[in-house]
């Protein structure tokens, strides 16, 4: 409260009251403000994820308010708010600037109506179905920058990729007639992918943590780029230079000692 106080106090010197409801971001970037000028609360490692964290927790305590308030309303207004809840909440995440989320240990996120992970080749999506489901009950098309996937005679379940794929070498098969597993193979297979669906929530692709025994599956030329990729992030989030950079350093060291007459004193590394 002492913090929401003094970001009041600063943002009532600049214009009337305290908050401005049609400006909640403004308040926002006002108590970050405030948070890297008190604390090193912002320079943590994890704070984007304790951030999200605290977005979330908000969200869900919204959530079962509402849920409490439409039980008083008729039943017809009820089914409406339960059948919108998670496109509001794809589309407050993207008001609200959310950080992106952690991956799920297979690089990928869990979400209500499927689950998706990935390497670097590929992305494997599953999708739960009602028990029993046949094959020949499913729609499943897999296009270069498209996949839909449902029931006959329901709405898709996912219509949209994030990115493009080879749907020659796509396949999908239905498991245990409860569970479709779709497999994509990526045009690009040197990018780790935010989200299997666009406006679905983004992961945090930093966060990524590929297994060493892909790795080991890789083609030198291709591990040596991934373990460049991953060593750069990695410096990125202690705040050290990549190994491009380092490289320039080592260039510049390198030429000062050959020329020692030079004075190097105001030399920046761009």
């Amino acid at each position: 409260m002492a913090i929401i106080s003094e970001v009041e106090e600063e943002t009532s010197s600049s214009q009337p009251g305290t908050f401005d409801s049609s400006n909640p971001l403004g308040f926002l970037e006002k108590v970050f403000d405030f948070l890297a000028q008190q604390s090193d609360f912002l320079n943590k490692p994890s704070a984007e994820a304790e951030i999200a964290a605290a977005v979330r927790a908000a969200k869900e305590k919204s959530t079962k308010a509402e849920k409490k308030s439409v039980e008083k309303k008729p039943v017809e207004k009820e089914s409406v708010s339960a059948s919108s809840s998670e496109p509001m909440e794809v589309e407050e995440q993207k008001k609200q600037g959310a950080a992106p989320i952690a991956p799920n240990k297979g690089n990928g996120y869990d979400l209500e109506n499927y689950s998706w992970v990935q390497t670097l080749q590929e992305v494997t999506v599953n999708v739960p179905v009602p028990s029993g489901t046949k094959a020949r009950s499913v729609v499943c098309e897999i296009k270069k920058n498209r996949l839909k996937l449902g029931l006959k005679g329901q709405d898709p379940i996912i219509d949209c990729l994030y990115r493009s794929v080879k749907p020659d070498d796509c396949y999908w098969n239905i498991e245990d007639q409860k569970m479709i597993s779709i497999l994509l193979t990526k045009q690009d297979q040197m990018e780790w992918w935010k989200c299997c669906v666009k406006g679905e929530p983004e992961i945090d692709t930093q966060k990524v943590e590929p297994e060493n025994s892909k790795l080991a599956d890789l083609d030198p030329e291709t591990r040596s780029t991934v373990e460049k990729m991953m060593f750069d992030q990695r410096q990125k989030q202690m705040g050290l230079p990549t190994s491009d950079e380092l490289q320039k350093q080592d260039i510049l060291k390198k030429f000062m000692s050959q020329h020692p007459e030079m004075d190097f004193s105001n030399a920046k590394i761009n």
